[in-house]
């Protein structure tokens, strides 16, 4: 008996270690394979997909080595020449971290463009919880979750835009690519109800638009019915950090919104409307672990779809990187 508890007891601390101390810091850079392009499309189109960074200011005690550690990845990321880059929100994880969230988000968009949309954490700054309310509240709604301090949310835009980024907050926009012009839909964080369809114009898609593009960082099944009523060809979010805690041969135990949980990460489809979830780069300070779920960001292939391209989209995970 002894040894049946001084060997479940080691068992815990390996998996209390590695949950915290190992696997934050073992980012993953995937690949995904998306037929969403018109079958004239004169070439694929190369998406840098990141979301849910949740950056702190290195001062605080062990963050600084993460940080330099995520920087190092953003750069090896940026090795695969995306011809554009998309963050889907959760861009800070303390409000004294503006500066690390534009200094970190500057060189991404310095030869090509980026758009990005904001999270609830960059409303709120994180507070104290019970990491069990995320399996109480499977659907995200948790009217008793206290708000923590504001952040300084028009500091933050306007150091993204002075760098460089196209702010889809609540917004479309038009960007050009490599490949063709795109047309963007960008929704607010629908997990503190910050979406507002009617302050984006409607209208129908240009005939020399690649691409219609849904941004928004909570995956909600009334964010993705109205990027589908608008009319995208796809749809990119997070929010849901990839469940976080995954549990072999089951998977994502939540996806904190009414997303379903095999749907937490990866390329699926959302009655027709292709989407990708971001399992995302980072984690709430106050729950600060990741298991079987390892931070990542994606680089999506957009190709043509139609009878030459692939019937569905494939998920290849590309080499660990850092």
């Amino acid at each position: 008996m002894r040894g049946i508890v001084a060997g479940a007891a080691a068992t815990t601390v390996a998996t209390a270690g590695w949950a915290t101390l190992v696997e934050p810091r073992w980012f993953a850079l995937r690949e995904r394979v998306v037929p969403s392009l018109p079958r004239t499309a004169s070439r694929p189109l190369s998406m840098l997909h990141l979301s849910d960074l949740h950056l702190q200011p290195s001062g605080l005690a062990g963050r600084a080595s993460r940080a330099n550690t995520l920087r190092r990845f953003l750069e090896r990321c940026l090795a695969e020449d995306p011809d554009l880059v998309v963050v889907t929100g959760d861009l800070t994880g303390h409000p004294d971290a503006i500066d690390e969230v534009i200094a970190t988000l500057a060189p991404l968009v310095a030869e090509r463009p980026g758009l990005v949309t904001l999270g609830s954490s960059d409303a709120y700054g994180p507070t104290p919880h019970n990491p069990l309310r995320y399996l109480l509240q499977p659907d995200g709604r948790d009217p008793d979750k206290p708000f923590g301090p504001p952040v300084d949310t028009g500091r933050l835009l306007r150091g993204l835009s002075t760098t460089g980024w196209t702010v889809v907050e609540n917004a479309g926009a038009r960007v050009d690519t490599p490949s063709g012009p795109i047309d963007v839909v960008g929704l607010g964080d629908a997990h503190i109800d910050a979406d507002r369809p009617e302050a984006v114009p409607a209208g129908a898609i240009a005939p020399d638009v690649l691409l219609r593009l849904g941004v928004a960082h909570a995956p909600y099944a009334r964010v993705l019915e109205e990027l589908a009523r608008r009319g995208c060809h796809l749809a990119v979010c997070g929010h849901t950090h990839g469940g976080q805690v995954r549990v072999p041969g089951i998977g994502a135990l939540a996806t904190n919104c009414d997303l379903p949980r095999r749907q937490a990460s990866g390329v699926s489809a959302w009655n027709g409307l292709p989407l990708h979830v971001s399992a995302g780069l980072g984690m709430n300070r106050y729950s600060p672990y990741r298991f079987a779920c390892r931070p990542e960001a994606t680089i999506l292939r957009l190709v043509p779809a139609g009878p030459d391209a692939p019937d569905r989209a494939a998920a290849q995970p590309r080499r660990a990187q850092l």
